[in-house]
């Protein structure tokens, strides 16, 4: 399924996108999670440093 997504967004304006995958780790139980997101390139500075603070 994965490369059927990664083919759609090869045509016209997919290339403008990038997956951006997150990790926080829980303070209370270690374990980590991810919150995968898809960003226009013009913002991925935007939401890394957003998720940094």
């Amino acid at each position: 399924m994965a490369k059927k997504a990664v083919a759609s967004l090869q045509k016209g304006g997919g290339k403008e996108y990038t997956k951006v995958v997150l990790t926080t780790k829980s303070a209370k139980t270690g374990a980590y999670t991810f919150k995968e997101s898809m960003v226009h390139n013009d913002k991925v500075k935007e939401v890394v440093a957003a998720a940094t603070k």
